[in-house]
């Protein structure tokens, strides 16, 4: 009794606090957890805009403003008796009539239906023997391919204009020692099978590594039921493996396709050596790049450099559109 007496104080139900209005602190909480939200998700997209900042200023210094400035010389015209002016689409429809860059433009359409079938097939061999063969030899196999796309592409055109040089190029001379007579690989017969060569070579490697990391991806289970149904390693490779690396397939041949569109390079080296055989307007992008540096028309070659570069994005376009279905890419 004493000590319930003692603690009855202590027990007693004590005054309860005011209470808070149940719908003011409900508001008060969902609006606390609002801002905490709002002050997070902000923090994120000011961080990811921090982020791409750097990323933004260089697009937009090195890519966005050269081809706005290019679009908008291609626009005007410029000449010594009428001055600066705007002359519209001018430029434009000057290109698409022009007999020297369509006689340029059939030319490497003409390199492209021979050159691309070529390189593409050695470069899909090569991977399906690299992706069959697990030995060592593989691995120095696919390292001896892929070197040559290592090496510049001007090195590379500098290293093959001297082996087929007429003169002291070793190409003439062993056909000297085999009696077969004097072999001219820069004349206008053997010139663009000469590029062809220069290019396959580069570039073969390069697509043999992509084609093989796509059958790398494979499923091995698929080869097995293969085995198992009899396939050989040949019907294997063509009812299973090349169609199942379509997708593949087709990317490469865009990107080959693209990259003989912009044919550039290896003509531009060479030409020096066969200046004959070489002209200026050889190539579309070579054509662009002569009038603007030898003949300083600017504005008509902005006009032929973005011409081909519609064709390039146009054409680039309806391949995939009509390739979609069969290649998977969207």
């Amino acid at each position: 009794m004493s000590l319930l007496r003692q603690q009855g104080p202590a027990l007693a139900p004590s005054s309860p606090a005011p209470a808070e209005p149940l719908g003011v602190r409900a508001v008060g909480g969902k609006s606390g957890r609002r801002t905490s939200g709002l002050s997070a998700r902000a923090r994120h997209r000011g961080m990811g805009l921090l982020l791409i900042a750097p990323f933004t200023l260089l697009f937009l210094a090195f890519l966005v403003a050269p081809l706005a400035y290019a679009f908008w010389l291609s626009l005007r015209t410029s000449t010594l008796v009428g001055g600066d002016h705007f002359s519209w689409f001018a430029n434009y429809k000057q290109t698409f009539t022009d007999p020297q860059f369509l006689s340029g433009v059939r030319r490497v359409v003409v390199f492209g239906v021979v050159q691309i079938p070529v390189m593409l097939v050695l470069a899909l061999l090569g991977a399906l023997i690299v992706d069959e063969v697990t030995s060592r030899l593989a691995k120095v196999f696919r390292m001896t391919l892929f070197m040559p796309y290592a090496v510049p592409a001007v090195i590379g055109a500098l290293m093959w204009g001297f082996l087929y040089s007429p003169t002291f190029g070793p190409v003439n001379s062993l056909s000297h020692a085999l009696g077969l007579g004097k072999v001219d690989l820069l004349s206008h017969g053997l010139m663009l099978t000469s590029l062809g060569n220069i290019v396959t070579w580069q570039w073969t490697g390069y697509n043999m590594i992509v084609l093989y990391a796509a059958l790398q991806g494979l499923p091995r289970e698929v080869y097995e039921a293969a085995k198992l149904d009899g396939a050989g390693q040949i019907q294997t490779a063509l009812r299973i493996k090349i169609p199942m690396i379509s997708s593949a397939l087709v990317l490469t041949l865009m990107f080959t396709i693209i990259g003989t569109l912009q044919f550039f390079t290896e003509p531009r080296v060479l030409e020096p050596t066969a200046s004959q055989v070489i002209s200026p307007d050889y190539t579309p992008n070579l054509y662009a790049y002569n009038l603007a540096f030898q003949y300083s028309e600017f504005n008509y070659s902005a006009a032929i450099s973005f011409s081909l570069g519609a064709v390039v994005f146009i054409g680039s376009y309806f391949f995939l559109f009509a390739t979609r279905k069969r290649s998977g890419l969207k």
